[in-house]
């Protein structure tokens, strides 16, 4: 089964849908625009809509021609990201400082394309639930979702997610079971010294070269505390410290983030840097103080749900075209909460080179070019269709 004709014949409508969501981007929690929207079509599709889970959250809900049979949810999210967007083509962002960098805008247009085609069709058994989420972006809506009851209050068998990726060709699919995505947790930590003149540092000690030795034995962490063959990232993003060129602050502050598959691994990274800095520190006659959250745990296919979501891209992209062994991506994905509930598998549609971006120059997520490749909306629209129809055969 190649791209559903009936789908394509709506592609151009699917196009504006999504350049007008991308028009009007909204950030975590906020996405009331983009779900009245997202209700709104749902509803002239025919399928009831329920609203309100986590603030903006939207589930609609198809029975096929018989009720009778599996559940199943299909899940895109909403949200949009901080960014000042550089594009100038017309369906650029007009809330200053919010954009689709992520093509979220991408994600639930193809949902609701083939939440279109198969309230058309209706060709299959049992129940679909779509279910629009609100705040990937580092918030944590789908936790959110799951924990006012998403899967109480709309039973599901197994659950399904899908995320465009920049440098997978476009027309092809990738999935595995077992690991896509990392786990992510952040941590923040006060470096308190002893400030003083910047002509005399040995009256004073100096929490900036203090930081800067914690930021290299954090590196330890991954090359000599962990076993080769696990994948630990961590990172220091943010230095704060300062105001004045000839003063040595009291204080540093530090921010950053972990990355890892393992859940053993990620129980280890906060004490591990914690023993770091505060060895460290102490080392130079400093103190920390480390604050650790943790943010999403990995996103993990169950092998069943991972096979049906492949071969069901494979009937749409052909066999030749889904890539069976990805490298897992060490960014995160808070799809993660809805597959710790329940079985399910998350795939990867490829979004090209990001040649069809404003300037041609390809590039990748969260960048301030970025846009998604409207080409791929009957593609992956055809992937949700074809999934729901395998899953839930008449």
């Amino acid at each position: 089964m190649p791209i559903v004709n009936r789908i394509a014949e709506f592609h151009d409508e699917m196009t504006a849908w999504r350049h007008d969501l991308h028009a009007h981007p909204e950030t975590a929690f906020e996405e009331k625009r983009t779900s009245d929207v997202v209700a709104e079509k749902l509803e002239s599709f025919g399928i009831a809509v329920d609203r309100g889970l986590a603030k903006t959250g939207v589930v609609g809900t198809l029975e096929g021609r018989s009720p009778d049979g599996p559940s199943i949810a299909l899940r895109a999210d909403m949200d949009a990201l901080d960014i000042h967007e550089k594009n100038g083509f017309d369906y650029a962002s007009t809330n200053d400082g919010k954009m689709h960098a992520c093509g979220h805008d991408g994600h639930t247009t193809m949902l609701l394309g083939a939440a279109r085609y198969l309230a058309e069709t209706r060709n299959f058994k049992g129940k679909v639930h779509f279910v629009f989420q609100p705040a990937e972006e580092n918030e944590g809506g789908g936790r959110v979702m799951v924990e006012e009851g998403l899967f109480e209050k709309f039973p599901a068998d197994a659950v399904y997610g899908m995320h465009n990726w920049p440098g997978l060709e476009t027309g092809k699919f990738a999935i595995q079971p077992g690991p896509m995505m990392a786990a992510f947790d952040i941590f923040e930590m006060t470096v308190t010294g002893k400030g003083g003149h910047g002509a005399m540092p040995h009256l004073g000690i100096d929490p900036v070269v203090v930081s800067a030795a914690i930021i290299s034995a954090l590196q330890t962490i991954a090359s000599r505390s962990h076993d080769p063959q696990d994948a630990v990232v961590v990172s220091v993003t943010q230095i704060h410290a300062g105001d004045a060129w000839n003063i040595i602050p009291e204080e540093v502050l530090l921010r950053g983030t972990t990355r890892s598959f393992r859940p053993e691994v990620q129980d280890a990274l906060e004490p591990q840097i914690r023993r770091i800095a505060e060895g460290v520190a102490a080392a130079h006659g400093a103190t920390v103080e480390m604050w650790y959250e943790r943010r999403y745990p990995p996103t993990v296919n169950t092998e069943a749900e991972a096979k049906i979501a492949a071969n069901a891209a494979a009937d749409v992209a052909g066999a030749g075209n889904i890539v069976r062994k990805p490298v897992p991506s060490m960014g995160a994905e808070d799809f993660a909460f809805m597959l710790q509930a329940k079985p399910g598998a998350y795939i990867w549609v490829g979004n090209g080179d990001g040649a069809h971006n404003e300037g041609g120059a390809g590039c990748m997520l969260h960048n301030p070019r970025y846009d998604f490749n409207d080409a791929i909306l009957p593609l992956g629209a055809s992937y949700w269709a074809r999934l729901v129809e395998t899953v839930l055969a008449k």
